[in-house]
């Protein structure tokens, strides 16, 4: 059985609970979360004082069928055997990557080992043993999967589309609860253009905090718009990003701008919240550094001037009609004006 997704972007959307307590799955497409949560999870599985018997590791990256049979075959045999001594152990089929639907993952001989694994896993093996998988690519389609979800102790990470409505709002949460296990303090429009910049990717977004941090506790002065001089930045906020110890280190958007990498998507952004803001200064800086990346000028045009003065005309409407009140961020008033009834009426439910 499987339970509800997760409220929060951080744990795992899927999580089912069975019997077999001694079968965890770890899947998902992302990749950097998945990896994270089995390494954890096979050290926490793993009994102490067993030493090297303990932990057996089987490297289910294949690089080909028969490969990917042999090493699904090593794994029965190792959940066959018992336990050196009578104590426990954990059998760890790590980084298969013969689960998807590719022509791998789909040849007889691999079909044909999953098999065998399945029947062993749904027919129950030495409770001394504990089964741990972990993939990123899934077809949850498979038998093998379906099994998982019945019998086994199943969390899936999946990126997050980006392409979807509402991610930024789960990015968001994920960025906020990351910062504070570091000890980080977000401006909200600094969070904001750090969520559009890190795009949701849970490792870019570790390596980003990782770098923000280590700046911080070198305790580095502040630092200006990125790409405009200093003499001719505008009202900059000069508090240092690392304030006394015993404060929480403040990241400003000048910081974010500063450290985390520039994609043309974010540079995009960026534009169109300069002429928001009608900074014409940082606007024409960020369209010198479109120009040299290579975009025509008529592509910048059609990719954020034009959409920006739609938005912000659109949302001068909603808010003149619907009386709703000027948002700090794009975000908040996405989110604001959806919970208006008069914008979106609630669905009639027919009986």
């Amino acid at each position: 059985m499987v339970a509800a997704r997760a409220m929060k972007p951080a744990m795992p959307k899927t999580k089912a609970k069975t019997p077999s307590a001694n079968i965890h799955a770890v899947v998902g497409s992302d990749e950097a979360e998945v990896k994270r949560v089995a390494t954890e999870l096979a050290t926490n599985l793993t009994p102490s004082g067993a030493g090297d018997f303990g932990l057996e590791v089987i490297d289910g990256a294949a690089d080909n069928a028969e490969q990917a049979a042999a090493r699904i075959r090593s794994t029965i045999e190792a959940l066959q055997t018992f336990p050196f001594f009578g104590s426990t152990k954990v059998v760890w089929l790590k980084n298969a990557n013969f689960l998807g639907d590719d022509p791998k993952a789909r040849s007889t001989a691999v079909q044909s080992a999953l098999e065998e694994l399945s029947e062993l896993l749904d027919g129950g093996f030495d409770s001394g043993v504990t089964f741990l998988i972990s993939a990123t690519e899934v077809d949850k389609r498979r038998a093998f999967y379906k099994m998982l979800v019945k019998r086994a102790e199943l969390q899936v990470f999946d990126r997050l589309d980006s392409g979807r409505a509402g991610w930024e709002e789960e990015a968001t949460e994920i960025v906020r609860l990351r910062a504070k296990k570091q000890k980080l303090e977000f401006d909200d429009d600094a969070l904001d253009l750090f969520v559009l910049l890190t795009g949701g990717d849970t490792r870019q977004i570790e390596n980003e905090l990782e770098k923000i941090d280590t700046y911080c506790s070198a305790g580095v002065g502040p630092v200006g718009q990125a790409g405009v001089p200093p003499a001719k930045s505008k009202a900059v906020d000069k508090t240092p990003c690392h304030t006394p110890k015993t404060a929480t280190p403040r990241v400003t958007v000048d910081l974010v701008r500063e450290l985390v990498p520039l994609s043309r998507a974010g540079i995009i952004f960026e534009l169109s919240n300069a002429l928001a803001v009608r900074d014409l200064e940082l606007a024409l800086t960020l369209v010198r550094r479109l120009l040299d990346q290579g975009e025509s000028a008529i592509g910048i045009l059609l990719a954020a001037i034009v959409p920006t003065i739609r938005n912000l005309l659109l949302a001068k409407d909603l808010m003149e009609r619907h009386r709703l009140q000027r948002p700090h961020s794009p975000f908040q008033f996405i989110s604001a004006s959806q919970r208006q009834p008069s914008i979106y009426p609630a669905k009639k439910t027919v009986l």
